[in-house]
């Protein structure tokens, strides 16, 4: 289904806006970073580089550090500012004509693509087709596709191939995969892939390390798209101690734990999804199959659910500012079973 050019919904609002002020003490399940982190190893790295905070930022171990993690030359390789500076940068350097973007899927895509003058057209994926990728409305001279892998909100992960498929000569099809190291061995993964035109992967740190506040991640291009960006980076855009962490979190140690990590998110996912599927006399429903950290489920009323939610403790993510979804919709990160058992008695309690 495609949509009219029509904003409508604020783009804006992220899950960080539920747990800020009043909720800042309520047991977070509106935020997708991984709880507990950034572990100890981690903290350590980044605070041994404080000690050189006097020296401008030196990217370039950091860049061979991620370049030689996806088996890429470092011209195919820029760390940036979070994802959320990559897709700036995508919006402001790139001289695309008609950009798309496949939604239900995370909104500060588009959000930049409109802030720097750029018509933006919507194609929405159905919840009745449980969100799967449908290529057929994509204009064919789009010359911008973007698209999440697995999708933030829906949880959905897309066959590699699917997205492929949306390969055009002269056509940039960006993939958002930053929640893709919290899968199990990152299968459907586009990183390092070198014979897909105009294939621009994003990855961020900040999800499975616990670095939201550090601001880190990079873009995966060929060359020429990859000079493009930088050109329109300012000076030194990226941190001493956030290159440092980026360094870190290429290891094979970090790589093993991230690794660990996939399969325990896995196993705790499963525990809610079961719990939220005995709700369905509720009027609970799940979209399935999930493969991210989080959850995407309708309930009945839940403006209501949420301000219940709150009362007893709880922080969820409202899903209609999300463009394809409506006022039904709430996304749920993934937590340990005990966080979540808590959770599944509070919702109950909420449905009322």
């Amino acid at each position: 289904m495609r949509a009219e050019d029509s904003p409508g919904l604020d783009l804006r609002h992220h899950g960080d806006a539920e747990v800020r002020d009043d909720g800042s003490s309520l047991v977070d399940l509106a935020v997708n970073v991984r709880a507990d982190t950034p572990p100890r190893w981690l903290r350590d790295r980044i605070a041994a580089s404080l000690a050189s905070l006097a020296t401008y930022p030196d990217g370039r171990a950091a860049r061979a550090a991620v370049a030689a993690r996806h088996g890429l030359p470092r011209s195919r390789v820029l760390v940036t500012a979070g994802s959320a500076e990559a897709f700036v940068l995508l919006a402001r350097a790139l001289g695309v004509r008609r950009p798309v973007v496949v939604h239900p899927q995370f909104t500060e895509p588009e959000a930049a693509l409109r802030d720097a003058g750029h018509t933006v057209e919507r194609v929405l994926l159905r919840p009745e087709d449980g969100f799967r990728l449908d290529a057929a409305p994509v204009p064919e001279d789009a010359d911008l596709v973007v698209i999440g892998n697995p999708t933030n909100p829906t949880s959905v992960l897309h066959p590699a191939g699917a997205i492929t498929r949306l390969a055009r000569p002269g056509r940039v099809l960006v993939v958002d995969e930053a929640f893709m190291d919290a899968v199990p061995g990152e299968r459907e993964a586009l990183a390092g892939r070198t014979d897909v035109p105009g294939l621009v992967v994003l990855r961020s740190l900040t999800k499975t390390w616990g670095l939201a506040g550090l601001r880190i991640g990079y873009v995966l291009a060929e060359p020429g798209i990859i000079a493009e960006l930088e050109r329109a980076q300012p000076l030194w855009p990226v941190s001493t101690p956030a290159l440092a962490a980026a360094e870190a979190c290429m290891s094979a140690r970090a790589l093993a734990e991230a690794g660990h990590a996939a399969h325990r998110i896995a196993a705790d996912r499963a525990h809610l999804v079961a719990g939220l599927s005995a709700l369905a006399p509720r009027g609970v429903r799940v979209a399935e199959p999930a493969e991210g950290p989080f959850v995407l489920v309708t309930v009945p009323e839940a403006a209501a659910v949420r301000r219940r939610l709150r009362g007893l403790g709880y922080a969820v993510r409202r899903g209609d500012t999300f463009p394809g979804l409506g006022t039904d919709w709430i996304r749920l990160a993934v937590r340990d079973r005990a966080t979540t058992t808590g959770f599944l008695a509070a919702l109950s309690v909420a449905l009322g």
